[in-house]
């Protein structure tokens, strides 16, 4: 660590360089040579799926429901050197796209009236961090795991809804089904700080049969062992972030079953920042998710014929990167990849070209339930999807065909028509959720009650 106004010279990176054990590792790296021979070429452009292969699609979402989360250390002024809290916002942002495509079709624009093609509705929270402690708990892990607790019980999309705890509760039980039917015995350590003992699940909030402390359902999760007791939490709040993220999609969706508004599904689509995944602690989560996306996909479809149409875009990271490189030539020159053009990874493409491997296992087995594509928009912007999968055959990396990829003609048109010039490699409705969420103007408003009313109301007119 340097001192203050302490900078490094150059002679540190010259020895790293000059470095014998740094030359050493180099020459037992194994690379992935970049090959433009006329055979390579051949099979790569073979495996491009140009937009005019599918069928024509001209649809366009009446409704898109974009989500996003930020988070923010601060500082907690309590006396205790290091206090934090995280505050974290999700934010929901409804795109009435079909106003805004009545709007492009006018000479001049209202701006207001341009204004109210979106509708937002954010929730907050705080997570308490390092040495922040409140009323009755004994140390910070304690606190956040309460605050946590009351934070999923108290939030709902509408106003008589299930909760966010009761949709994750939801999901917990099913893995507790499966795994009493697979006899999966094994289980992580209590939360409970000096009790040698593995977790007890339940639900709600109940008495540790150990040490007679509170224990939460949430506690399943394991995020109390991403809290660092002596310094920064970025990674817990980060986490948290993402968890509420995917638990409010299925929350929507379930609000929407129980609500009798499944009909309406076909209409609206569900665009999120980042990949539909599930990392870290909680990611066991990911299996129970895929089980409900399937059971409420498949119940919808009976009403519309169609698949639920939910994806997230990647804005960076390593299949981002990599799509910039095989647009680009070896000689620099850009634009190899042809327009409103897709390509489909398999699991052999990604761990031979993106993500070294060489498991067994099917890339993103335990974490994703999406399947990632490239596509180049018919502006010439790069796109990473991840498109929800419903069913083994859609899941199965090994392959990677166009019936793998629900609704995927529909989703090139979306990506042609909303893909963001301000930000290319990102979508406009995402933008506005991002804006939303970084400063949140519409704390506790709940959209979804009158948007759902609206598209009933308007979908019995002739």
């Amino acid at each position: 660590m340097p001192f203050e106004n302490e900078f490094a010279s150059y002679e540190p990176l010259r020895r790293i360089l000059d470095s014998k054990k740094v030359k050493s590792l180099q020459d037992r790296l194994r690379v992935r040579k970049r090959e433009e021979s006329a055979a390579d070429q051949k099979e790569f452009e073979s495996n491009i799926l140009r937009k005019s292969d599918l069928p024509d699609s001209t649809f366009i979402p009446d409704y898109i429901v974009a989500i996003d989360g930020s988070y923010q250390p601060a500082k907690a002024e309590n006396g205790f050197p290091g206090a934090e809290f995280g505050y974290i916002t999700i934010s929901a942002v409804l795109i009435i796209e079909k106003d805004v495509r009545n709007f492009a079709k006018k000479e001049f624009i209202d701006p207001k009236k341009f204004r109210d093609t979106e509708r937002a509705s954010t929730i907050d929270t705080v997570i308490p961090g390092c040495n922040v402690i409140i009323e009755g708990e004994k140390s910070a892990k304690a606190s956040m795991r309460r605050a946590l607790f009351e934070e999923l019980q108290n939030t709902r999309a509408f106003e008589e809804g299930e909760t966010l705890l009761e949709t994750f509760e939801y999901l917990l039980g099913i893995k507790l089904d499966k795994d009493k039917r697979l006899g999966w015995t094994q289980k992580p350590r209590s939360p409970i700080e000096g009790v040698e003992k593995d977790m007890s699940y339940g639900f709600g909030q109940f008495q540790c049969p150990h040490s007679g402390e509170m224990l939460y359902s949430i506690d399943a999760m394991r995020l109390h062992e991403l809290m660092n007791p002596a310094g920064t939490n970025g990674e817990l709040y980060g986490q948290i972030m993402q968890m509420f993220e995917k638990l409010w999609l299925i929350h929507i969706l379930r609000a929407f079953e129980k609500k009798g508004w499944l009909n309406i599904l076909d209409r609206v689509a569900f665009i999120l920042d980042g990949p539909l995944a599930c990392f870290s602690t909680w990611s066991w989560i990911n299996k129970s998710i895929i089980d409900e996306l399937q059971r409420i996909n498949t119940l919808q479809k009976e009403h519309t014929g169609k698949d639920l149409l939910i994806l997230g875009i990647e804005k960076s990271g390593m299949f981002f990167n990599h799509f910039e490189e095989i647009d680009t030539k070896i000689d620099g020159s850009r634009d190899c990849f042809p327009n409103q053009s897709a390509f489909l990874p398999t699991d052999a493409y990604i761990k031979k070209n993106i993500i070294f491997s060489e498991s067994y296992k099917i890339y993103g087995e335990d974490t994703y339930f999406g399947r990632k594509l490239f596509y180049k928009t018919k502006t010439g912007y790069r796109i990473v999807p991840v498109l929800a999968f419903f069913n083994e055959q859609q899941q199965d990396l090994r392959t990677a065909t166009p019936n793998q990829f629900p609704r995927l003609s529909d989703v090139m048109n979306i990506l042609d028509e909303l893909v963001s010039s301000r930000y290319p490699n990102s979508v406009s409705p995402l933008v506005s959720a991002h804006a939303e969420a970084a400063i949140p103007l519409n704390l506790g408003k709940r959209i979804f009650d009158d948007i759902a009313r609206e598209i009933r109301e308007k979908s019995r007119q002739p």
